[in-house]
């Protein structure tokens, strides 16, 4: 390894030597600098460093004193990484020290002599060695390497050019790989992802989709975090998670926009697409049995409250409403109140999403009356022949009072913590190309139906492998074939839950 000493020289040695075949390649060569030209080269630079002349002069300095000034300057430099700045301050104060202390520009052209040889042998021109010295000072700052990475590397395709009479592209190349193979292996470890791991079928699946292309593709570890809407909300906006791949709105209007006006979330693009979603479902085999149960107000009708009650229920109609601890849980609620129901519907708040498909799936597979709520990507919704009943339409004036109207379509976002666009910007650029909608999520559910011993990573698996021409469109071509490379080789991402 070089020393620090030995940089400036160095660094030009090497530029120069690399960039001769380039200069020796052209046609009509520039005339090469000749012994008289550098030198009026130095004593140029020498004079308009130096003060004004003094009555007498202090003693010169010699070529080594000079070298141990830029040996110092660099001594309080960071190891990490040397910019064009650094470079030109380090050259000019050692001009300066050694103009100051009386040095010639004999001694000080010493210091670039293995340089100025190399120079003049290879008959290049001042335009080059100014070309060549501006090449090595952006390969040191676009690789984030240090000077001494640089330094290796070039020597290296020097050496092999000079043995294998290499063209100056060959030895571009060469050292384009050598910096970047460096970077790779002197690269940090990346910071964990981590996902909202939502506690329904699609925000699922979505996850697990995302996070394989996030670890497979990119290069960041994943983990998830399990959990109901309004907890999960609340630890992306403390950054507890990082990515939540489902924000529906209305339901969290009032959390969302607050979050969004502290800086706590940052949208980055749209998730499934429009959905409905209904607190007053029923299987349509009921509504055709009884043809005028077709409204919300037709539930006060003592006749239609005794098709749905229970022993658990008493006289009152049995809604199997929202899941605890998801956002409309506290909207439906309000729902029933606002349609004056609240003497005739008991409302039942499953523990899960899974308790709420069940509840619907047996009733339906005895071809008994249910009621409760359902959306369109829930997996009952998808698969099972349902029907809602007729509400008031949607209006600002009632959601944000009353509530005593149908949800209005559900707009379902993306969203991120907002530190994560800085540290992984290629990952919000995937997000904000994300486009799995309803249409592409039915045909998974599909495939899962037909399989019923897939869980949801078996599920992303599947549909990764089938639909590359889908997510291929999301990622970069890098990150897509190093995807499709994990899938052939059955790998799984090391932030899947297991199930």
């Amino acid at each position: 390894m070089f020393t620090r000493s030995k940089l400036i020289p160095a660094v030009l040695l090497m530029a120069v030597v690399a960039f001769a075949a380039i200069a020796c390649a052209q046609p009509e060569p520039a005339p090469a600098i000749d012994e008289a030209r550098l030198q009026s080269i130095v004593e140029s630079a020498v004079a308009k460093s130096a003060p004004a002349p003094a009555p007498a002069p202090a003693p010169q300095v010699t070529a080594e004193e000079i070298s141990a000034m830029v040996e110092k300057s660099m001594m309080g430099m960071a190891e990490s990484q040397v910019s064009a700045a650094d470079i030109q301050a380090m050259v000019e104060d050692a001009v300066e020290g050694a103009a100051m202390e009386g040095a010639s520009p004999e001694e000080i052209q010493k210091m670039v002599e293995g340089a100025v040889m190399a120079a003049s042998e290879d008959a290049l021109t001042a335009g080059d060695v100014e070309s060549a010295i501006s090449m090595a000072v952006m390969e040191a700052q676009e690789s984030a390497v240090t000077a001494e990475d640089v330094q290796s590397a070039v020597s290296s395709a020097v050496m092999e050019a000079s043995a294998e009479q290499l063209t100056a592209d060959k030895v571009q190349e060469i050292v384009a790989m050598a910096l970047e193979e460096r970077a790779m292996m002197e690269e940090p470890p990346r910071e964990t992802i981590v996902f909202s791991d939502l506690n329904w079928s699609s925000a699922q699946l979505q996850n697990r989709i995302a996070q394989y292309l996030v670890e497979k593709g990119y290069g960041y570890p994943t983990d998830v975090v399990f959990g109901a809407t309004l907890p999960l909300f609340q630890g992306l906006r403390n950054g507890d998670t990082h990515v939540t791949m489902e924000i529906w709105l209305p339901n969290q209007d009032e959390a969302w926009n607050e979050a969004q006006a502290a800086g706590e979330v940052y949208p980055v693009g749209l998730s499934l697409g429009k959905d409905w979603q209904s607190a007053f479902v029923i299987p349509r085999y009921l509504q055709e049995q009884y043809p005028e149960l077709d409204s919300v107000d037709d539930l006060t009708d003592q006749q239609f409250k005794d098709l749905f009650k229970t022993a658990e229920t008493g006289d009152k109609a049995r809604l199997v409403s929202c899941v605890i601890g998801w956002a409309c849980e506290v909207v439906n609620a309000a729902q029933v109140s606002g349609y004056g129901l609240d003497d005739h519907v008991q409302i039942i708040n499953p523990g899960d999403g899974a308790a709420l498909n069940a509840d619907v799936y047996g009733a339906y597979e005895r071809e008994e009356p249910w009621l409760g709520y359902q959306w369109g990507t829930n997996d009952p919704a998808l698969k099972l022949d349902l029907v809602r009943l007729e509400e008031p339409a949607y209006s600002d004036q009632c959601w944000f009072t009353t509530k005593a109207c149908a949800y209005e379509d559900a707009t379902i976002l993306i969203a991120v913590a907002p530190d994560l666009p800085a540290r992984a910007p290629d990952v919000i650029e995937m997000l904000q190309a994300w486009d799995f909608n309803i249409d592409i999520y039915k045909g998974a559910v599909q495939w899962q139906d037909a399989n019923p011993d897939a869980d949801t990573n078996a599920t992303a698996l599947w549909w990764l492998s089938s639909n590359e021409d889908i997510w291929g469109a999301w990622v970069t071509s890098e990150a897509a074939e190093s995807i499709s490379i994990a899938l052939a080789g059955g790998e799984v991402p090391d932030g899947w839950p297991s199930e």
